[in-house]
């Protein structure tokens, strides 16, 4: 009965494209073949590339970084997120953790990580958009490599303006006292942090110091898209 609902559903409101709103196919799921073939792929850790680290270097020391995709404030990734984050499209992130997924799946870089856990966000937006909008990616992204997934080591005390409405100087001020550390017992761990799209680095950082008060632990990053 539910798949026949599911079907007749369907057939009157079809799924469509997440980034240009195509129907999809049989076969599909939130990205149409053609949208997904023209994504930016950014995949550092596959190029070398030090583009996130190179964010915080003399700020934090990171071990690895990489970013699924490159983001730019037009086009298809920006509605992704978009989507993601405004648009109650919570599957998105579960989506694109399965892709990481993938990608980091048996690669060197990420076989020692012990434990993934999301940017944080303030319970009152929580409670507005009713999820973190990184639970998803980072849980498939912990289950591929083994790894636990806590959500509460980290909590979020300054419900802070969103990203996207921050100029830099105010983006960089995010490291003032917004993060709390709410477990110590994961010394000797390596952490790997996941968000969706890296700016300036300056919520990461935040993140970052505070978890750096457990000693002899190690940090890595993994985000949906970093900006370019």
């Amino acid at each position: 009965m539910k798949n026949l609902f599911l079907d007749l559903f369907n057939l009157f409101y079809p799924p469509s494209c997440m980034a240009c709103t195509t129907v999809l196919t049989p076969g599909e799921e939130k990205l149409c073949t053609t949208c997904i073939a023209h994504l930016p792929l950014a995949l550092h850790h596959k190029n070398k590339d030090t583009q996130i680290k190179d964010l915080f270097f003399a700020r934090v020391p990171v071990e690895n970084a990489t970013s699924l995709f490159y983001y730019e404030k037009i086009g298809a990734v920006q509605q992704l997120i978009h989507q993601l984050k405004y648009k109650k499209q919570e599957g998105i992130s579960e989506y694109l953790g399965k892709w990481m997924a993938r990608e980091i799946n048996n690669k060197k870089e990420f076989e020692q990580i012990d434990v993934v856990l999301p940017v944080p966000i303030h319970p009152k937006r929580k409670k507005i958009r009713g999820y973190n909008q990184v639970t998803g990616f980072g849980k498939e992204i912990a289950q591929a490599i083994q790894a636990d997934y806590r959500e509460d080591i980290l909590i979020k005390t300054k419900n802070t303006r969103k990203q996207a409405q921050l100029n830099q100087v105010e983006r960089h001020a995010i490291k003032q006292a917004v993060f709390e550390l709410n477990d110590v017992t994961l010394q000797g761990k390596h952490l790997l942090i996941v968000d969706d799209v890296i700016t300036t680095g300056a919520t990461l950082s935040s993140c970052a110091h505070e978890l750096l008060k457990i000693p002899d632990i190690k940090i890595s990053i993994a985000t949906m898209a970093v900006a370019v």
